[in-house]
């Protein structure tokens, strides 16, 4: 017996998603019920297109694995569809229906799996929390959205928590133009969206979590969380989304050296901050390169180590800079508990945060940083950093600019930054 009650917000999306247009976006607030609606929707033009394939992307595998292959996808199928029995291919990391159908996960940050997993036709490809994912990355994959399935025309969904009107899913889907060269949809009626908030989920959140948790957050917070709206770059702030957009690249070239920033909390738990963990390279020409965002929020001292560490051994990192104003000795005593081998570099604060981050502003204005990919968190906290008005400590934006310092230091173009 189906137990799935679907909200009103839900049906009007199952109503959206199942019209004439072709490319559809599912925007608003933390927990309002988006993933699990197209997860649902997907499931059931599976079950209507025997041998149909479908492929749900994401940035980041690990986090497509764990959100939506290891929770999502069987609440949705024992909730929406008991009697439905598929099998798991935990290799390849897919599911195939009694009718052939099979639903594939795929992150874009593995060059090897996306060339394996877009060497296949799909008649739905799914861009989960797209406003991680670059413009380059979703078109080269809508090329895959060509898979002949008689029952079903073939869909792009998206859905993501809005982030800056400068993002290329704002251009597409609310401004109907083309991201990358600003003229008008050729075919506007094909792009649809629509806004999902969670007070729109209120029934089944745990209590508290809107009037508690969404509406304590900042002000730019909640308006992304709580609200869905998609926000202007703060007036005064150092960094301007135009400058990151613009010089914003799909993968880097070879590196001669790379750093991991890190800007630690100085306490676990709910009230702590996060701690910034952001890997940069720098290249043969003096370019920066910044490769991957791995904050740990509200982490122990010893997850965020672990996280450092596999960052540390997944780019090949050469050091690790960490701001020891708070920590001390013990932030490298905690790394090293990880890996002994880690190479480590202490930095203290001796001068103000915007004497520091200006310099750093001053390269991504001369277009000589390139974000590989989106970094939709840290981006936010740059463009949002105006000088004596932070709210928070802005720990991603604080460890990007340690990173970026250190790498100047070894720029052979007269980019070198004065100490921190």
């Amino acid at each position: 017996m189906n137990n799935f009650k679907k909200t009103p917000d839900q049906r009007k999306a199952v109503a959206l998603l199942s019209s004439r247009a072709k490319y559809i976006l599912l925007f608003g607030g933390s927990r309002s019920g988006k993933t699990f609606i197209l997860v649902y929707t997907i499931l059931c033009r599976a079950a209507k297109a025997p041998g149909s394939r479908h492929v749900i992307l994401r940035y980041r595998f690990n986090s497509v694995k764990q959100s939506v292959f290891m929770d999502t996808l069987p609440k949705a199928a024992k909730l929406c569809f008991p009697e439905l029995k598929y099998k798991e291919n935990r290799s390849d990391w897919f599911i195939r229906l009694p009718n052939g159908a099979e639903i594939w996960i795929a992150g874009l940050d593995d060059k090897e799996r996306v060339d394996k997993i877009l060497g296949k036709e799909y008649c739905t490809i799914y861009f989960n929390e797209s406003s991680e994912i670059s413009y380059l990355a979703v078109t080269t994959a809508l090329s895959r959205l060509a898979q002949n399935c008689p029952e079903i025309p073939n869909k792009a969904y998206f859905d993501c928590n809005p982030s800056g009107k400068s993002h290329w899913s704002y251009k597409l889907f609310v401004e109907k133009i083309d991201p990358e060269t600003r003229v008008p949809l050729k075919f506007p009626e094909l792009y649809a969206s629509m806004i999902m908030n969670p007070d729109g989920n209120r029934d089944n959140l745990p209590q508290g979590y809107l009037e508690e948790t969404l509406a304590g957050l900042p002000e730019r917070q909640r308006r992304r969380f709580m609200d869905g709206a998609w926000l202007d770059d703060a007036e005064g702030a150092l960094w301007k989304r135009q400058h990151i957009n613009a010089a914003r690249v799909s993968e880097a070239p070879g590196l001669r050296r790379v750093v991991i920033g890190v800007d630690p909390a100085v306490t676990s738990g709910n009230a702590s901050d996060s701690t910034g963990i952001i890997c940069a390279g720098l290249s043969s020409d003096d370019h920066y390169y910044v490769l991957s965002d791995a904050t740990a929020e509200r982490a122990t001292p010893y997850e965020w180590a672990e996280t450092v560490c596999r960052e540390y051994e997944k780019w090949h990192a050469d050091r690790v800079i960490g701001e020891v104003n708070n920590g001390g000795d013990l932030i490298e005593a905690n790394l090293r508990n990880v890996n002994r081998k880690l190479s480590f570099k202490s930095v203290r604060a001796a001068r103000g945060k915007f004497t520091r981050a200006e310099p750093i502003a001053a390269l991504y204005e001369q277009m000589k940083v390139h974000h590989v990919g989106e970094f939709p968190e840290l981006e936010d906290e740059m463009c949002n950093y105006r000088p004596g008005n932070s709210a928070k400590s802005p720990d991603r934006m604080d460890a990007l600019v340690w990173a970026l310092t250190e790498l100047s230091a070894s720029s052979g173009s007269g980019n070198r930054l004065i100490s921190a």
